[in-house]
C-alpha cells in the first residue's frame, strides 16, 4: 500500500470519528445542560410555589385572600409570562384564585390527571395565555376542611431557551475550534508517524531499479524488524537463484554426457538405419534439453531484484569481440549510442540478447553491420537496440521460421538454431519484446526493446 494513500485514508477516518464524536459529544453535553437549567428553573419556581403554598395555608388577609406579589413583581404584571394558580379539586365547591399577571386568564395544567395525594410534585411545559412557553411546577395540597387545592407556578421558558442557546453558540464554537486542532494534530502524527514507511518505499523503489541492493539506515522500532524482514527476503531470493544456476549447470552436464555416448555409440555403427534414427532423436533430445534448460536460467536470473547494467560498455566490448571472430569477412559494425542508457537486468543477460544478434547479423552481413542504442518514454521507460546487416535480409515467412526454436534456414552456418528463440523468450521474461523487419542497409533488421533502468 503506497504510503500518502494510507496517510489520505487514516486522516479522513480520523475527521470522519472525530466529527461523530464531537456531534455527539455536544448532543450530550447539550442535554446535561438543559437539564441543569431546569432545575435551577425549578428551584427558583419552588421558592415562588413554596412561598404561595404558605399563604393558602395560612392567609394574611381577612377573609382568606392570598398575597399577591409572592414577592415577584412580576407576578402583579400583566400577561408577563410569570403567574401563579390555586385551584380547588376536590370537588365540594369550584374556588380558583390566581395572580394578577393571569388577568382574566387562566393556567393550564400539566397532562395527566394532577397528583390525588397532598405533597404530590409535577413539573413540565404548557403554553401560557399569550401562547408563552410556559415552565410549570404544581403540587396538591391537603387543607382538611378548607378542601384539597392544586397550588401551580409558571415561569416564562423563554429564559431557559435563551440561556441554552447561549450555550449551544459557545459550544459549537469552542468544538469547531477543537475539531480543527484535533485535524491538525492528527494530519501531524499521521504525517510523521508514516514517514518512516515512505522511506521505506522510496528505498524498495531503489534496490528495483538497481541503485540500491539494501534497506539502509535507521527506522523507529516498529518499522525495524519489517526493514530487517524485507531484506531477509531479498537475501534469501539471490540465494535461491544463485541454487537455481547451480543446478541448471548440473542438470546440464549430467544430461550431455550421457547423450554423447549415445551419439558416438549409434555414430560407430555407419549407415545403420537404427543408429541414423537414434542420431535424429538424440539431436531433437540436445536441442530440447538446451532449449529448457535456458529457459529455467533465464527465468531464475529474470526474478533477482536490484540489477541495472550500463548498456553502452556490454554492446562496445560485444562488437569488439565480433569484429575479432569474423575478421576473416573484414566486416564493418558501426555503433551509435545516444545518452547514458541503462538496462534494469543483469550484465549476463544483455551480453546474450545483443551478443546473439550481433553474432547473427555478422555471420550474414556482406560487409557491413550497424548496431544503435536508444531509449524510449513510454508508459515505462524502454530502451531499444536495432542490429541491422547488408545481408540477404528473410522473407516475413522466414523471419517467422527463424523465431522458433531450433530452427535453422541455413545448415553451413554453425549454430544450434536456438539463438534467436532464446533472445525472444528473456526478452519477454523483462517485459521487452524482438521484431524482425527489413533494414534500410537492405539485410535484416532486429529491434530489441527491453526494460531502462
Amino acid at each position: 500500500m503506497h504510503a500518502n494513500s494510507l496517510a489520505s485514508r487514516l486522516i479522513l477516518s480520523a475527521s470522519a470519528l472525530t466529527i461523530v464524536i464531537l456531534v455527539v459529544s455536544g448532543g450530550v453535553l447539550s442535554s446535561f445542560y438543559r437539564q441543569a437549567v431546569e432545575r435551577a428553573f425549578d428551584r427558583r419556581l419552588n421558592v415562588y410555589l413554596r412561598t404561595l403554598i404558605a399563604d393558602v395555608a395560612t392567609p394574611d388577609e381577612p377573609g382568606g385572600k392570598i398575597a399577591q406579589s409572592v414577592g415577584e413583581p412580576l407576578f402583579e404584571l400583566p400577561l408577563s409570562g410569570w403567574y401563579w394558580q390555586v385551584l380547588r379539586i376536590d370537588g365540594s365547591k369550584q374556588d380558583a384564585r390566581a395572580s394578577r399577571s393571569l388577568w382574566d386568564g387562566t393556567l393550564a395544567q400539566l397532562p395527566g390527571a394532577p397528583p390525588g395525594v397532598a405533597g404530590g410534585l409535577r413539573q413540565g411545559y404548557v403554553t401560557g395565555p399569550e401562547d408563552q412557553k410556559l415552565r410549570v411546577v404544581e403540587r396538591t395540597i391537603d387543607l382538611g376542611d378548607e378542601g384539597i387545592f392544586l397550588v401551580s407556578v409558571a415561569g416564562d421558558a423563554t429564559e431557559i431557551d435563551e440561556e441554552i442557546r447561549g450555550f449551544d453558540r459557545a459550544l459549537t464554537y469552542t468544538f469547531m475550534i477543537l475539531g480543527v486542532a484535533l485535524l491538525l494534530t492528527t494530519l501531524f502524527q499521521v504525517r510523521f508517524g508514516l514517514a518512516p514507511l515512505k522511506r521505506i518505499s522510496e528505498r524498495l523503489a531503489a534496490i528495483r531499479s538497481g541503485t540500491a541492493e539494501r534497506l539502509e539506515g535507521s527506522f523507529p522500532v516498529e518499522i525495524a524488524q519489517l526493514a530487517r524482514e524485507t531484506n531477509a527476503l531479498i537475501d534469501a531470493n539471490r540465494a535461491i537463484v544463485e541454487r537455481a544456476r547451480t543446478h541448471v549447470g548440473n542438470l546440464a552436464h549430467a544430461l550431455k554426457t550421457p547423450l554423447s555416448v549415445v551419439v558416438n555409440e549409434a555414430a560407430a555403427r555407419g549407415d545403420d538405419p537404427l543408429a541414423a534414427k537414434v542420431r535424429e532423436q538424440t539431436e531433437i533430445m540436445r536441442n530440447q534439453i538446451s532449449h529448457h534448460l535456458e529457459r529455467a536460467r533465464l527465468a531464475a536470473r529474470t526474478t533477482v531484484v536490484g540489477s541495472v547494467t550500463e548498456v553502452y560498455p556490454v554492446v562496445a566490448a560485444l562488437t569488439r569481440m565480433m569484429e575479432k571472430a569474423h575478421h576473416g569477412k573484414e566486416l564493418s559494425i558501426r555503433l551509435d549510442a545516444q545518452g547514458d542508457v541503462r538496462f534494469r537486468g543483469e550484465k549476463q543477460d544483455l551480453e546474450e540478447m545483443v551478443g546473439n544478434l550481433v553474432d547473427n547479423a555478422c555471420k550474414w552481413a556482406q560487409s557491413r553491420v550497424a548496431v544503435e542504442i536508444s531509449q524510449e518514454l513510454q508508459a515505462a521507460p524502454m530502451i531499444r537496440i536495432v542490429v541491422d546487416d547488408d545481408g540477404r535480409g528473410l522473407t516475413a515467412s522466414e523471419r517467422e521460421q527463424v523465431a522458433k526454436r531450433g530452427s535453422r534456414l541455413d545448415e553451413t552456418k554453425p549454430g544450434s538454431g536456438l539463438g534467436l528463440s532464446i533472445v525472444l523468450e528473456l526478452a519477454r521474461l523483462y517485459g521487452g519484446g524482438l521484431t524482425l523487419g527489413t533494414a534500410p542497409i537492405g539485410g535484416l533488421r532486429a529491434e530489441l526493446v527491453l526494460p531502462a533502468g
